[in-house]
Parts: structure tokens; sequence; C-alpha cells
């Protein structure tokens, strides 16, 4: 099968994946946060075909897309209040929210949970594709599960070549991170997943709302969201997070360049070693991939996923990458690096 990228300003187009998800197939499509690998929600048979084209372990759980908060009455039973108050604040937008499910829900979508996560989604191709298909649509980030997550049309493609047809292109992803998952099924809202919307965004909003500690979750049964279990967003080589200043981090990382070449001088033996770095404190060196300043967790947010992907390119056996403050946004990011680290140094 070949995997073609259609343009997603066409009504055409999305006509087309429309009539595919209908049909209980799989198409790659553009969100604001990142590319998703799209099914029928209420298909079991459809959803399990995700899960196959990504490798992807059965206990993780999807989010479920829908168009409209109204919409939410299809697969959710005994709406919270706070439901209403969140979706008011950031729907259409980055913010997944976990409610009770209703029996249509495939437990293929929920590892067999009485939750499911749901959100509707800024990007106009996307918010189309699901009118049109006339049903809600299941999709976790499109790529090989562990693998960066994909921003461009071109990542789907690449992944998941030969396993789905299309791929629409609706642009580079302007969030560039999943989104934010709280769970608000129970008495506290919790912060399972740091994405688009912040804590400090939520925190306005809510009278109280908590993040989510691992250390108090042994997590033996299916995780409740996705990113929590496993290893993600890695790229292929061992990549060890370095955590601290700004300065300190990358003085840190300049010392295993030189250490490197010293090596190499020395032995002939090279350890074949790239970084992510900000901006404005990046090594004069062409194996660094640069991801925003310090402080724009932004440009990083939008730009993680992609510099990865150049990192993997460089067939570098080790990746040292500077980690942002936990500020705003700056959560999000720091989890994804975190996540994808084989190793943390902490300066």
């Amino acid at each position: 099968m070949e995997t073609k990228i259609l343009d997603a300003t066409f009504d055409e187009n999305i006509k087309l994946c429309a009539e595919i998800i209908k049909s209980g197939g799989l198409v790659g499509v553009p969100t604001e946060t990142v590319y998703g690998l799209g099914a029928n929600a209420l298909d079991g048979n459809a959803v399990k075909k995700i899960f196959s084209a990504k490798g992807r372990q059965p206990d993780n759980p999807l989010i479920v897309h829908i168009a409209a908060p109204s919409d939410v009455g299809m697969i959710v039973r005994d709406i919270p209040d706070t439901f209403d108050i969140l979706a008011e604040a950031f729907w259409p937008g980055p913010l997944t929210l976990i409610m009770k499910k209703c029996e249509t829900v495939p437990d293929s979508v929920t590892a067999g949970l009485d939750t499911v996560a749901v959100r509707m989604p800024e990007h106009p191709a996307m918010l189309s594709l699901i009118k049109k298909s006339a049903t809600p649509i299941a999709a976790p980030s499109a790529n090989l599960s562990g693998k960066p997550s994909p921003t461009k049309a071109e990542h789907v493609q690449k992944d998941l070549r030969g396993k789905i047809q299309y791929v629409l292109d609706g642009g580079n992803c302007r969030v560039g991170l999943e989104s934010t998952v709280v769970d608000i099924s129970g008495e506290i809202p919790q912060i399972l997943r740091p994405g688009g919307v912040t804590y400090e965004e939520l925190a306005k909003i809510l009278k109280n709302v908590k993040i989510y500690d691992a250390a108090d979750d042994s997590m033996t049964e299916a995780p409740r969201s996705p990113g929590m279990k496993y290893r993600h967003y890695a790229p292929k080589a061992r990549m060890i997070a370095v955590v601290g200043s700004p300065e300190m981090t990358a003085k840190y990382i300049r010392q295993r360049f030189d250490d490197s070449d010293n090596t190499s001088e020395n032995s002939g033996v090279s350890k074949k070693i790239a970084a992510l770095m900000f901006d404005d404190f990046a090594a004069k060196n062409q194996a660094v991939v640069t991801f925003g300043a310090c402080t724009d967790y932004g440009a990083q947010a939008s730009g993680l996923f992609d510099s990865l992907r150049k990192l993997d390119s460089m067939n570098a056996e080790v990746i040292y990458a500077q980690v942002p403050d936990e500020k705003g946004l700056g959560f999000a990011v720091a989890n994804r690096i975190l996540k994808a680290a084989t190793a943390v140094e902490k300066l």
C-alpha cells in the first residue's frame, strides 16, 4: 500500500478520508497538538487496527475526538459540572478530559477502564473530518509507539508508510506537544499528563486541581491516560536528560563534546554524541540541534519532536538534552524529554 499525503485545505480530500473512517479504516489526521492516527471510535475492530499499525500496547487507552461540546453525551455518562467550566474555557483546544464512559464506547478504546478520554480539537481540518465522518474519532499520535510524535505530515508518512493509505496534511502542528489530560471523574480534578494547557491556566479556572504523582500510584492496572506508563517520544539513540540551570547544563554538555574529541584523537574511538540544546546556550558543534531559547517554552514545545527526529538522522550513539524549567508550558516540555530519556543527570 502506498501512503499518500493529501492537502487538508481541499474539501474533497476530507470527504475521501471521512469515507475511509466510516468504512472502518485508518487515516493520518492533523490536530493543533500532534498528528493523530484516526479511526471510528465506536467501531471496536477499527480501533484495534490503530494498535496494530502503531505497535501500541493494548492497555494504553486512546483519546476520543469530538466536534462540539454537545457531542460528549454520545460517549460519556454522568457528566460532571466541572466539564462545562473547562469546556467553555479551553475547547476547542489542547485539553483532554477523562469522564465515565457510555457502553457505546468499545473497551479497546479505554483499555477496559470505565472512563474515556475526550477532546475537542482546534484544527479546522480535524473538526471537519469528524463532522463528515458522523462519528467521534479515536486518535493517538500517528507514530510508531515509543518514538517521537509527528508534528508534520511527512513524519506520519515516514513512520506509517505502507500501513495507511492517506495522511491529511494540515501543516505543521501549532502546539507541538500532546494535549493536557485532566481526570474529572473523581472529586478533585487531577492532571495526568501535562500538555498545551498549563497547570497555571487550569488553577485559575478550578478551585482545586492536583498533579498526578507517580510515586503515589503503583500503576499495576491499565494507565488512566496515554503517556503515563510507557517510555515515549524517544529517539533511536540513548538519550541523557541533563537537569539544572541552563548555564550548568550547557557547560556539562560542552564538556561531553570535548571529552569525545579527546577520546577520538587519543584512541581513534568516537562516542558519536549529539545534543539537544537551547538556542542561546548551544555548543558550537554540528552535532547540535536547537529547539528554542531557554525561556521560550512555546518554541521548545513546537520544535521538540521535530528536533528529536533530526537528531535521529545524525546516527549518534548518545544524545544529551537540556531540560527546561518546569514553569508553565516548560513543565510539559520537560515531561516529554524525561519520558524519552534512558538516564537523567541532575546537576
